[in-house]
C-alpha cells in the first residue's frame, strides 16, 4: 500500500493551553475519529484495532496530563507502535510560550493540571520539564502563541486534511414566527412588516412558491427598497463570516406562518446568493400548507 493510502493515527498532546480542544474539533471537521484522554496504555489496543478493521481510517487520540501516571509512559507505548505499512503513527505536540498560556489561564480562571497546589507560572514550568521529553519525540510542533484558533485550524486542515480550504455554503430558510424560530440559525430578519398575501382571498391558499403570491410580494415598492438592503448587507457580512473560517451560513427569514413573505423572500434571496456562493433553500413550513 502506498504512502498516501496509509491509516492515520495523529497522536496529539502538549502543553494545557495550548490548543489541544481546537485541535481536536479542527482534526474532527476533516473526518479523524476522535478519542479525547485516552490512557496511553491503551494505545497498542487501539493500533491493533486500526490494522484490523476497516472503520477506522484516520483516528485522532488526545493525551494530556489529567492523568499523569498514565502520562509517563506514553514515550514508551508510542515506540511500542511500529509502521507496519498499513498504518502510521504520528505525534502532534501543541506549544506556547509561559506568558501566553499565563494570559489564557487568566482569562479562563483555570489552573494547568500541575498547578492547582501553586503558582500558575510554577505549575506551568514544571508541565514543561515533564513534557520535554515527549516533545522532544514529536513528529510535528506547533506553537499557537500567536495563533487565533482559526489559524490553528487552518494549519492543521492544510497538513491533515485532503483539502487545504474547507468549502463554504449558505443555507437560506423560510419560517414561520407562530411555529418558533429556528435554533441553528446566524442570521435571522424578519419580514412580517412587508405587504401580506395572507389577506388577498385569491392568494392566501398559496405559498410563495406560486408565482402570484411571488409577484405580489415582490413588486411591492416597500419590498423592493428593504430587498435590495438586505442583499447589499448579505454581499457585505458574507466574506467576513468566510475569513473567520465559517463553512456553513444559515439565513432564515421569517413570516407569521412561513407560508408567502418569507418563502418569496427566501426563494429570490437563495436565486442572487447562489450567483457566488452554493445555496441550498429549504422552507421549513411549507408542508403544513401543501397537505391542505
Amino acid at each position: 500500500m502506498g504512502e498516501k493510502n496509509k491509516k492515520q493515527l495523529l497522536i496529539l498532546t502538549g502543553m494545557s493551553g495550548a490548543g489541544k480542544t481546537v485541535a481536536a474539533h479542527s482534526l474532527e471537521d476533516i473526518g479523524y475519529f476522535v478519542v479525547d484522554n485516552l490512557p496511553p496504555e491503551l494505545l497498542v489496543n487501539l493500533w491493533d484495532l486500526m490494522n484490523n478493521s476497516e472503520d477506522f481510517e484516520k483516528v485522532a487520540v488526545v493525551i494530556d496530563l489529567r492523568v499523569k501516571s498514565f502520562y509517563k509512559d506514553l514515550i514508551s507505548e508510542i515506540n511500542s507502535l511500529e509502521d507496519n505499512g498499513d498504518t502510521q503513527a504520528t505525534v502532534v505536540f501543541l506549544d506556547a510560550s509561559d506568558d501566553t498560556l499565563v494570559a489564557r489561564y487568566k482569562e479562563t480562571r483555570r489552573l494547568p493540571p500541575l498547578g492547582q497546589n501553586g503558582r500558575l507560572l510554577d505549575g506551568i514550568k514544571e508541565e514543561r520539564q515533564y513534557l520535554a521529553r515527549v516533545k522532544n519525540r514529536a513528529n510535528y510542533i506547533i506553537d499557537t502563541s500567536k495563533m487565533k484558533p482559526k489559524e490553528l485550524k487552518e494549519k492543521l486542515q492544510k497538513k491533515f486534511g485532503e483539502s487545504s480550504k474547507p468549502s463554504f455554503g449558505i443555507e437560506v430558510m423560510s419560517f414561520g414566527f407562530k411555529y418558533g424560530m429556528p435554533i441553528d440559525a446566524d442570521i435571522v430578519m424578519d419580514v412580517r412588516f412587508l405587504p401580506n398575501p395572507f389577506y388577498i382571498p385569491e392568494l392566501r391558499p398559496f405559498t410563495g412558491l406560486d408565482k402570484r403570491v411571488f409577484n405580489y410580494v415582490m413588486d411591492k415598492p416597500e419590498t423592493k427598497v428593504f430587498y435590495q438592503k438586505l442583499l447589499d448587507l448579505l454581499l457585505t457580512a458574507i466574506p467576513g463570516y468566510i475569513a473567520e473560517g465559517k463553512e456553513k451560513l444559515t439565513i432564515a427569514i421569517g413570516c407569521t406562518g412561513g407560508q408567502h413573505r418569507s418563502v418569496s423572500i427566501a426563494q429570490q434571496l437563495a436565486r442572487d446568493l447562489s450567483e457566488k456562493y452554493p445555496v441550498d433553500i429549504t422552507h421549513r413550513e411549507i408542508s403544513r400548507y401543501l397537505r391542505k
